[in-house]
Formats: structure tokens, sequence, C-alpha cells
């Protein structure tokens, strides 16, 4: 009998004998991985928390009580528990289960999340809000909501999750963090705090917690119950009550670590932690990619693979293929960075918890002294950068574009501010796909314009990606910033030999002697520009340039199109407010050009979710459809009226 086929809500979880979740987790394990196989999407966070999420539902009320993710990409068992089973099979795509907590999706999800450390602080609002509504949870109020804030390990480090705690330890009320412990973030957790736990794991034996829980549990509000329930465990139970536990700093009691993949054991403590009256932290241990040998064994690989099959091999167990793309821009730049700092050696670099995700796994290896993992801090990151470059270092920092947001502050002080040449290079840039609305980069152009002597540039593919990165090495009057998109490099124009960056100065990919139009392109929306001229060719004189630079702009080149009247069309993966088009305008009206003669064409003022990218370059209105009908709409008027318009020859 299918027992998760059955469960359109956690009531229905509820009214199951404990001894049918087993059977629950394996359903959800097997239904997860059978999707993720066909689809991709996050994959090892969500075996590793199957047990926990069904005991979190199995004992709170989530329909009353408040849940709140870290990060959310540990999510899929709490959605299938909540009416969305029908959803997986388009996980991540249009109409389907978003990869993250969504609200638009069920009541359950309380925030759209994607970026770390969110969850402590949301969640202590969440309890004052409820406490000041009388809504809150009490031993005297036994029908207000109670509220559980879920992160893992390497998230808590972030400094946001700090400040959360800070003040989460000055609550009067009854809250609950469960600290997700499998000893990984997407890559292995890096830091102090790490290594304490590291400590933690490896220190307490069974033995030692039998000696000490008779004393600790009396200084535990519950202690009693807790030491109860540890009486009624068996041998096998590695729980332990935790005294002077780093958490306690912070005036939050702390019980753990216990396995977080045994049922029973989960159950009895979120039982008693559901009745503590004051803040309190349970350690889970768990096993990322938990239920599969390959997840388990290379977890780092299977945190949010593409799409995989897996072989059945005779004596051999089995063997997992995933499913390769064409090269992209993250293994480009780790290529083209290996070979800077092995040509340059005052060259060092970092990332923010994303080596391979940003393609820095490529040196972290070959050079150990100039390479550095912070963790997920990406303030801290940019502070170090800046700090190395204040002492005469060239400091690369390869980051998503949607994880720079939250480093701005450091961006603006520690650098721009003190004229310190930190060079940005920003992965996942533009729309992202499946990831959707929470990852997607949108708004770097507009965040970095606003500080002197930024140069802002993007890579159109990965001969333009390798010279940008030339150019940043040697850019030492502030903060430079190269963007790139989550995709596959074209090589479309890559029997052209690529010139090197000039401060300003755009690229010109297609001439023609009387331009009716221009297209001026920032970044991969060279390529889909090129893929309208095919259609474009056969009706009119269209030229091609790619910008490269949102600020400066080149400014020469608009003072040659727009002053001899030839309208220009700006193409960018980049919200329209603050981005290239924008810059573009403002460079022609500082000039005294005619604003009038441009059209922008970007990412509208409207969030985008999930699906392919492709589609969703289509809903911008930025893919090659969209160009060949906005340069018609442009000419066609022309045209049409007769109007003389003057010509240039084309150098």
């Amino acid at each position: 009998m299918n027992l998760l086929g059955s469960i359109h809500s956690p009531a229905q979880l509820k009214a199951l004998p404990p001894a049918d979740l087993a059977q629950v987790c394996a359903e959800i394990r097997q239904a997860i991985c059978d999707q993720v196989s066909k689809s991709g999407g996050h994959l090892a966070p969500n075996l590793g928390v199957v047990e926990l999420t069904v005991a979190m539902h199995y004992v709170f009320d989530f329909s009353h009580d408040r849940l709140l993710f870290d990060v959310g990409h540990q999510c899929y068992t709490h959605k299938l528990l909540t009416g969305r089973q029908h959803l997986l099979p388009r996980l991540r795509q249009r109409g389907g289960m978003s990869g993250f907590p969504e609200p638009r999706e069920s009541a359950y999800d309380l925030f759209t999340v994607g970026h770390a450390g969110t969850a402590i602080p949301t969640a202590v609002g969440m309890a004052r809000g409820d406490s000041l509504n009388g809504e809150g949870w009490s031993p005297d109020q036994p029908k207000g909501r109670r509220t559980v804030s879920l992160i893992g390990d390497a998230s808590i480090v972030n400094g946001v999750a700090m400040e959360g705690l800070n003040n989460a330890g000055t609550l009067k009320r009854q809250f609950l963090i469960v600290l997700n412990d499998n000893g990984m973030s997407i890559a292995k957790p890096q830091g102090a705090v790490s290594a304490y736990f590291d400590r933690l794991r490896l220190s307490h034996t069974y033995a030692e917690f039998k000696k000490r829980a008779k004393e600790v549990a009396r200084h535990v509000p519950g202690g009693e119950a807790i030491k109860s329930i540890y009486h009624r465990m068996g041998e096998s139970s590695k729980a332990f009550i935790a005294e002077n536990h780093w958490f306690e700093h912070f005036g939050l009691v702390t019980v753990g670590p216990i396995d977080g993949h045994d049922l029973p054991t989960l159950i009895d403590f979120l039982n008693e932690a559901k009745h503590f009256d004051r803040p309190m932290v349970l350690h889970v241990k768990t096993i990322k990619g938990k239920g599969y040998e390959f997840a388990e064994q290379d977890a780092t690989t299977f945190h949010s693979p593409a799409a995989f099959k897996i072989e059945s091999l005779e004596n051999e167990g089995c063997r997992v293929e995933v499913k390769k793309g064409g090269r992209s821009f993250t293994a480009a730049f780790g290529e083209i960075l290996h070979d800077l700092m092995r040509r340059d050696p005052r060259v060092v670099a970092c990332t923010a918890a994303m080596p391979d995700g940003t393609g820095v796994n490529k040196v972290i290896d070959q050079f150990p002294d100039r390479v550095w993992d912070s963790g997920i801090c990406e303030s801290h990151a940019f502070d170090m950068m800046a700090g190395l470059a204040k002492t005469g270092w060239k400091p690369f920092f390869a980051v998503y574009s949607t994880f720079l947001q939250r480093a701005f502050d450091q961006a603006f002080q520690e650098a721009a501010l003190q004229g310190l040449p930190v060079r940005l290079c920003l992965d996942r840039a533009g729309l992202v796909g499946g990831d959707g609305a929470v990852h997607h980069g949108f708004c770097d152009i507009a965040l970095l314009s606003v500080l002197p002597k930024a140069c802002i540039m993007a890579a159109m593919d990965e001969s333009s990606l390798r010279a940008c990165i030339d150019f940043m090495a040697d850019y030492s009057e502030g903060i430079s910033s190269v963007r790139y998109p989550r995709d596959s490099v074209s090589a479309r124009f890559e029997s052209i030999p690529c010139p090197p960056f000039v401060l300003g100065r755009a690229r010109q990919l297609v001439a023609h002697t009387n331009p009716d139009a221009a297209l001026l392109t920032f970044g991969v929306s060279a390529i889909d520009a090129a893929e309208a001229l095919k259609t474009l060719d056969h009706e009119y004189a269209v030229e091609l340039y790619d910008g490269r630079f949102a600020k400066p702009v080149d400014g020469k080149l608009l003072r040659r199109l727009l002053g001899a009247g030839i309208p220009v069309i700006t193409v960018e993966d980049h919200s329209i407010c603050g981005g290239f088009g924008s810059a573009v305008l403002e460079t022609a009206h500082t000039l005294g050009l005619d604003t009038r003669l441009i059209t922008r064409m970007a990412l509208p003022d409207q969030w985008i979710y999930q699906g392919e990218r492709k589609e969703q370059l289509a809903e911008a209105g930025i893919d090659s459809a969209a160009i060949i009908g906005a340069v018609r709409a442009v000419l066609a008027p022309r045209s049409d009226s007769g109007a003389p318009r003057a010509r240039i020859a084309v150098k």
C-alpha cells in the first residue's frame, strides 16, 4: 500500500501510527529521487531531512504553528506533506513545484526564501508578532502558536543568523531552533564554528552522556521529562543533553546532537521541545544524501544536480551519470582564473561557500595559500578581499549575482569608498531558470553603478570573459565586475578574434555602411540579438554591438549613432530599473543627444518565477523573437512615414 499518496495534509500524516512513518519516509525518498533524476533539483539536502521533516509535522501543527526554513532548498518533503504532490512532476518548471518555499503555492510556506541566514530573524519577528497579537503559545495559552526555525550548520555561521541568535535569546516564550547538522553546505562548511561542531560530534561518547545527563537535566526546563525519555531509549541512542554548549552563551537552552534519522527519538524530543517556554536549540545530526549511497558519498555533486540516470551494474552496485550540458560559463571562468593565477602571483581569490558553483574549485587545491572559501559569509568575504587589496594583492571575489546583494554595504564602505580594486566575478547573473525569483541576478548593475569609479562589465562568450578578466587584473581605480549567466557559452563569435577590453568602449559585431538601426546589447543578449538578425537582415540593415561596459558607457559610439539619427535598441538580462539601458539613457542625456531614439529591452519590473531559462527570456520579452518584434516596431513607422533620415558610413 502506498501511504504517501494518501497524505494530502499533515493531519492525515498525524493519523498514521508511528510504526508506519518509516514507510512514509522511504516513499518520500523514492519520489524525490525519481523526480530529481528527471528534472534536476536539490537532491542531497532533501534526502537528509526526510525523517526530521516528517517528525516535525507529526508533532507540530504548522497550519497553525510557524515553520520557517533557512535557504529553503531542503523543503521538498515539507511540500509533499502539505498537499503538493501533484506539483512534483513539474518540479522547478512552469506550473509546477518551486524548489524553494513559496507562499503562492501554499499557506504552509510563510516566506519565499532562497538565501541563507534568514530563518531565525524572521522567526523571531513572527514570534514577537504573535505574542503582541495575543496569539503566542504559553503554558497559560495552550492553543497559541508555536514557532520553529530550521537551519543548517553551514547557514548558522552567516552574519544574519548570528544576529538572529543574539535576539532569539531575549525572547520570553517558546521558540525552537532546529539545527540540522550534516557537516556540509554545498561544499564542506568553513570556519571556526564549523570546526567546533566537528569536535562536538566526535568528542562526546554515549558513556559521557550517560554520566552527565542526570545533572544537566536538572538545569533544563522540562529536563526531567527529557531524562525520562532518555531512559526509555536503547543503548544505540547517541543523544545527549549539552552542557556549556556554544548556543547557551546566547541564552539558548541546547539539547543534542541527536540522531536525525531515528524517528522515535526525534518525535520524543520534539514533543518535549514543544512544551519549553523559553528559547531552545535542538541539535540534530543528519547525513546529507541519506538513503542513496551515491548521494551520501558525493553530496557536493548531488547537492543540486542536473537530470541523471542510475544504472544497476552486476556485482558493482550502481553507476550514476549526471546529464551533461554544453561548456558552462562557470567552467570557463574556473580555467581562466587558473591561468591568470599561474601567470600573476599577486592574484588571490575567494568564494562564499560556492567553490563548485563558481568554478573556484579549479584553483582552490592548486593555490591553497591564495584561495579561500569563507563559508556562507558574503559580507565577510568582501571585507576580507578589501583587506587583501589594501595590502597590495589583486583579489577576485567569485560570487553569485543574487548573493552579492548581501555584501553591498561592504562594497560601499570598505572597497569603493577606500578606492580599493576588489574584482567581482558575478556568476548566475540574469535569469537562472529552475531556481526562479530567489536566485535571479537582476540588480547587480543597479547596485554597483552608484559607486564612484566602479567599472561594470559583462561577458557574452568565453573569449570575451577571458579578455574581461585580463582587463580587471590591471584595473586599479576601484571596484570592477563582470557578469555572466548560468548557461553554456556560445561559439557563435568564437571564429572572430576577440579584441582586448578598453575602458568604456563597445565592440562592434555586425556592421553596415548605412544602418537603419543599432542593437546595443550587454553580455549574452548579444547572442540572442545575433539570432534575431538572421531574420531581420532580409528587412533592415541593423548593426550589432556588444556594449561591454555599463559603466562607463561608450559615449563616443552613442554620439555617432544618435547624432546621425540612428535608433538604438538596448538589450540586457537585468532589471529595466537601473540597468545597462538606463546607463545608456543617462549617458545620452549628459551628452545632449536625442534620447527619444533609444528603446530599452530588459527584465520587466515584476517577478519572474521558476521555469526554463528560455521560457523566462520569452516572458521577459528579451529573447530573439522579442528583439525581432522590437526592431520592427521601431523601424516600420519610420519607413511608413517616409521621413528622411541621416546616414553615415561605418569605418
